[in-house]
């Protein structure tokens, strides 16, 4: 296993970072001692840890694989693209001043692309309190800890349940049969999580909406939580809805028109204008 210390050339708030991950039950985040431990596919545990100053940014990482894994955990915390250029992109925009306040907020990415598929189909229509207790039983009851991390259950697993074994955890039994329908759509080889990769957001949006359970709120998500594609707006947010509302000073949430006459200038950043707005209202 290796070990590495690394510095980045842009300011990062990693503290900030840390904390939004926290907010997240099923995420290994220790606050006091900056870190935080993620499952890797390969089966090791890789812990990053901050060491540095939000103006100068310095991290370790340890126990990862090979120079491969530790280049996929700086891509998933955003330390291989400059923040800084991001916010420059918003100077003189209606969120400039939400850039400087959250200054250095990075995207950062899923652990597991089908854990942000099950994790995105739970949270549909929930409160965020209750979705991240339904969360927990699901990882809990189908899924695995090691050494105090724990990992979503595998495509496999999901797939053989019956709907009553999820509706014992509270879930509704439309919600358990998109569950389990799209994790049998992956065992089947239909559902291709991997190759989202290599196709654009119109391709993936229109593949993931053929599947049950999957409209254009969670693609969205899948996009930019599980991808990290950088111009990504879900118009039907509620938390984004009210964030503009407070920002612009209406006494109604904005409607989808009003929003879209602004993706002119926030694009080719939008995933970002979306970030921030959840921030400034966090």
């Amino acid at each position: 296993m290796i070990d590495t210390q690394f510095s980045i050339p842009f300011a990062y708030d990693f503290d900030r970072a840390l904390e939004r991950l926290a907010s997240d039950p099923v995420n290994a985040v220790y606050l006091e001692k900056r870190e935080v431990r993620i499952p890797m596919e390969e089966g090791n545990i890789i812990t990053l840890r901050g060491i540095g100053s939000t103006e100068s940014p310095s991290f370790v990482l340890e126990n990862s694989m090979d120079d491969g894994q530790a280049d996929k955990i700086k891509s998933i915390f955003h330390f291989d693209r400059p923040l800084d250029a991001i916010a420059n992109h918003f100077e003189g925009t209606d969120l400039e001043q939400l850039f400087i306040e959250h200054a250095g907020t990075p995207l950062i990415q899923s652990f597991s692309l089908y854990g942000t598929l099950m994790k995105n189909i739970i949270h549909q229509q929930l409160n965020l309190a209750f979705s991240h207790v339904l969360t927990m039983r699901f990882v809990e009851s189908f899924g695995s800890n090691q050494d105090g991390v724990w990992r979503y259950p595998n495509p496999e697993t999901v797939a053989a349940l019956k709907v009553d074994d999820l509706r014992k955890l509270q879930f509704s039994g439309r919600k358990a049969d998109y569950v389990i329908g799209l994790s049998r759509s992956i065992v089947d080889g239909n559902l291709d999580l991997i190759k989202f990769s290599k196709m654009d957001d119109e391709e993936v949006t229109r593949e993931m909406v053929a599947y049950r359970g999957i409209g254009p709120w969670t693609a969205q998500n899948f996009l930019m939580f599980g991808l990290g594609r950088p111009n990504l707006f879900p118009l039907a947010d509620i938390g984004l809805q009210n964030a503009l509302k407070r920002l612009w000073n209406l006494d109604r949430k904005p409607t989808a028109d009003e929003m879209l006459a602004y993706f002119p200038t926030w694009s080719p950043y939008l995933s970002y204008a979306a970030l921030y707005l959840w921030r400034s209202i966090e």
